[in-house]
């Protein structure tokens, strides 16, 4: 990405370097902003709740392995008095293990969560770069650029445009 970055800066560099007779042809640029198109494209919206539907079933078994926990720690802390010293260790252990794989449980969750996270990212900026690329083509555009960009007025973002396009292409628009 940052090649195709420095690439960009580069020709444009270049553009503005040469004579006033390439300068005389109308070079039409554009810029993007990716993550307001990541943050505000439907297909975000939907790919986050598809994850959320698909993560729902585990999150559901580890708040009830976690409440469990809770009321035998709870229990174990009740009847401390009157355990035996061999009764107490052994309570004492059951919890810590039970502690432990609540422990490997929540960070399995968390581990698997990222990863499909991480890749409905990929995919949707996929997509998205995609559609920037179909869209400059349609209009004429010769250059667009993304992140990198200190400055761009709003006569060359083209980000709106843009999430026009995604949201009709995902049905919803807004």
């Amino acid at each position: 990405m940052k090649l195709g970055i420095r690439s960009g800066l580069i020709l444009v560099t270049a553009l503005l370097a040469m004579p006033g007779a390439v300068l005389a042809q109308d070079i039409k640029i554009g810029f993007v902003n990716i993550a307001r198109l990541i943050s505000e494209a439907p297909q975000a919206t939907a790919a986050m709740a598809a994850l959320q539907e698909e993560f729902a079933p585990r999150q559901r078994e580890l708040v009830s392995m976690q409440t469990s926990f809770q009321e035998r720690q709870e229990q174990l802390q009740r009847d401390l008095e009157v355990m035996g010293p061999d009764e107490r260790q052994n309570a004492e252990r059951d919890l810590r293990k039970e502690e432990r794989q609540l422990a490997r449980s929540l960070e399995e969750l968390n581990e698997d969560a990222n990863l499909r996270r991480n890749e409905e990212l990929a995919k949707l900026q996929r997509e998205i770069l995609r559609e920037v690329a179909t869209y400059a083509r349609e209009a004429g555009y010769d250059l667009v650029l993304g992140e990198g960009v200190f400055y761009a007025s709003s006569a060359v973002d083209i980000t709106s445009d843009v999430l026009t396009r995604l949201q009709n292409q995902s049905g919803s628009a807004e």
